[in-house]
């Protein structure tokens, strides 16, 4: 039993632990060495697997709502409800490119801080020369094969090639 105030309003739940194996336990020091534990509280009759992924499905929406909510929805409530409508779209089109973008450049999992930070707002210097804008990275910049990626990924083929 838990979440108890009497015992009129008693809970019924379990807690279910899952150990995981660690890939790499020498950059990952704790306690237990070779595990990782990772528990949660469900009052729901699913059987354990079935909670777990439940649980863990739950977590990565979670996860989208927190990036969503540091980009357009920062801007919620407004209190005119077609500008709420708007944001909303606006954040719904900003978190698809934004995804899309992190997966063109081989970076599935990098979450909207990290992309902001690496492919958005370049560190990058822009010269013309020949009519022609260019565009210099630092020399041992971390992000430049995902920027790389991302470019031959998203621009057009050249005129002349199918």
């Amino acid at each position: 039993m838990a979440f108890t105030r009497s015992k009129a309003t008693t809970i019924a739940c379990r807690l279910i632990v899952r150990r995981v194996k660690r890939l790499n336990p020498k950059h990952q020091p704790a306690l237990c060495e070779d595990w990782r534990y990772h528990g949660f509280i469900t009052n729901s009759d699913l059987p354990m697997i079935e909670a777990d992924q439940r649980h863990r499905d739950h977590a990565i929406v979670e996860q989208v709502i927190a990036e969503v909510k540091t980009m357009a929805l920062k801007h919620l409530p407004s209190g005119k409800y077609f500008a709420n409508t708007a944001w909303v779209g606006y954040a719904v089109i900003a978190f698809n490119i934004s995804r899309a973008a992190a997966h063109a450049a081989q970076r599935p999992t990098t979450r909207w801080p990290s992309l902001t930070r690496h492919l958005i707002t370049i560190p990058a210097r822009v010269t013309r020369s020949a009519r022609r804008l260019r565009l210099h990275l630092p020399t041992r910049w971390a992000w430049k094969t995902a920027l790389d990626q991302l470019w031959t990924a998203t621009s057009p083929p050249l005129r002349g090639t199918l």
